[in-house]
């Protein structure tokens, strides 16, 4: 097995979780959060997808799904379109209300610009740098993997939240 064939398979997980985890649930559920303090599962997975859509088009060298496919508009959130959700302070998460619908066409779409870049690439394409500022300096390979481990880890709290809202 190549190395993007792996990073396809644990993109594609993902998105098998993104779907078992909103599917059939209404807005309550998505939007309740256990505490004042607390994620979402409407805010987990909208942040999982504006880290992958951000951080993998910035290393395939295309615009963000976010903005080129409407999708910023579309989700309607007062947040600037570059907006990953990262350092969101509660009353931010709070504002993230949007249908199960909406969050899955959302990572739909970037799911399949996520499996086109990696269906371009060779194994040798994985040991290029990709970010200077870090000590080692990050490789594409490295950032990836970086990426799907976010992923997880969200869809896992989401899919959490769900099973404790249920």
């Amino acid at each position: 097995m190549k190395a993007n064939e792996i990073l396809i398979d644990g993109f594609s997980r993902v998105q098998e979780q993104v779907h078992a985890v909103l599917e059939g649930l209404d807005d309550k559920v998505l939007t309740t959060r256990p505490s004042d303090t607390a994620n979402s599962i409407a805010w987990l997975v909208w942040h999982l997808t504006r880290i992958q859509d951000d951080h993998v088009s910035e290393v395939a060298g295309h615009e963000q799904t976010h903005t080129a496919d409407g999708w910023h508009e579309r989700l309607g959130l007062p947040f600037d379109a570059a907006d990953t959700g990262y350092s969101h302070t509660a009353e931010q998460v709070g504002q993230v209300q949007v249908s199960a619908e909406l969050l899955i066409g959302y990572y739909d779409a970037v799911h399949a610009k996520t499996l086109e870049f990696l269906q371009t690439l060779d194994d040798a394409d994985f040991d290029r740098v990709v970010d200077k500022r870090w000590d080692p300096p990050v490789t594409l390979g490295v950032r990836l993997v970086s990426v799907v481990d976010d992923d997880a880890q969200h869809i896992g709290q989401a899919a959490y939240l769900k099973g404790l809202l249920s």
